[in-house]
């Protein structure tokens, strides 16, 4: 499921921001080119509701390279503000989930954009395979 959303933010900021800028989501290379993103879960959390239906957590970092070397916290805060909007629903297996406690944080001239799409999810075991047709037969002495 992480890999899904993971794909769902990288589709939604190619839609908003255009092919200019590359999504990462596993290792960031030494000679990075800005802009770019780099996207992580950060602590996915999984809690049982009630009988087979569990309440899922899961906690996403966006972090934004930008492109300006001479002003790169006004880029961020400019990027931040297009995330909020852009990153409030993604489609997820068939239906919409919702971004909540969306913040973020410019350190170091780099955007830190903190959303979790939380969701309920439910568990069905799998029941084993039953046979089809059985036949018997029996013989009795004298």
């Amino acid at each position: 499921m992480i890999n899904t959303i993971i794909g769902a933010i990288s589709q939604a900021l190619s839609t908003e921001f255009g092919d200019n800028y590359e999504c990462y989501m596993e290792e960031i290379k030494q000679d990075l080119k800005g802009p770019c993103f780099f996207i992580q879960c950060l602590n996915p959390t999984e809690e049982l509701f009630i009988g087979k239906k569990y309440f899922r957590q899961n906690q996403f970092c966006i972090q934004y390279f930008p492109e300006s070397k001479s002003g790169p916290n006004a880029e961020c805060h400019s990027v931040a503000e297009c995330l909020l909007d852009c990153l409030k629903w993604l489609p997820v297996k068939d239906s919409l989930v919702m971004g909540r406690k969306m913040h973020y944080e410019v350190t170091e001239g780099m955007l830190h954009f903190f959303v979790n799409y939380d969701m309920f999810v439910y568990k069905v075991a799998e029941s084993p395979p039953v046979m089809e047709e059985v036949s018997a037969e029996t013989l009795v002495k004298g």
